[in-house]
């Protein structure tokens, strides 16, 4: 097989289906970067490149349900991350609850300092994340389509099996659910958009 950037998703995609190796190669090289690059987001740096692999792996897995919206497998790939870094963070919290039970270690240095070299800027990725981690999945997945990667509702309607209907209420749910999560998580407080000066309080 030759060529690979003129093949539209589609027509590579009914190639893997049928086991073509190289075909799926193709699609994975095309889309592995926006897969990961919104993983990043959600997580951070920590197991995203893992998460990434177990997208594709299920890509792989589950071809032949795979859906195709607009020629593209891309919708499809950012629900399956969302799905597996809900799986993996509930896997992390499993083990973080058995460690929990484990006697504490004597402690060493002054783990204060080590939070005082996050910046503002970290403080708030960190409170976004948390935030949108807490969501419904079916919130993540309307917000990752419409807003991350900025699908029309028909699209991730498509995507998603649902009515376009659905996908308009959802995303305002969602978007309001989010902000009031990041509003709740946020150390410093939001009022009316602005954050409060040091030293403030409500």
């Amino acid at each position: 097989m030759s060529g690979g950037s003129e093949h539209a998703d589609e027509a590579l995609w009914l190639l893997a289906v049928t086991g073509d190796g190289d075909a799926f190669g193709y699609l994975f090289d095309r889309h592995r970067d926006r897969v990961l690059h919104h993983v990043l987001k959600v997580v951070g740096s920590n197991h995203a490149e893992d998460i990434t692999a177990v997208v594709f792996y299920e890509a792989w897995r589950r071809r032949e349900y795979v859906r195709i919206v607009n020629g593209s497998i891309v919708p499809w790939l950012l629900v399956t991350a969302n799905n597996t870094i809900r799986n993996h963070t509930r896997q992390r919290r499993r083990y973080k609850a058995f460690l929990d039970q484990l006697p504490l270690p004597a402690m060493g240095g002054d783990v204060a300092e080590d939070f005082a070299e996050f910046s503002e800027r970290d403080e708030q990725a960190t409170v976004l994340r948390a935030a949108f981690s807490r969501l419904k999945p079916q919130d993540r997945d309307v917000l990752t389509l419409c807003v991350v990667e900025g699908l029309s509702v028909r699209q991730a309607a498509a995507a998603l099996g649902i009515a376009e209907g659905t996908v308009k209420s959802r995303l305002h749910r969602a978007k309001t659910r989010l902000g009031a999560l990041y509003m709740r998580l946020n150390p410093r407080r939001f009022l009316t958009g602005q954050v409060l000066p040091e030293g403030r309080s409500l």
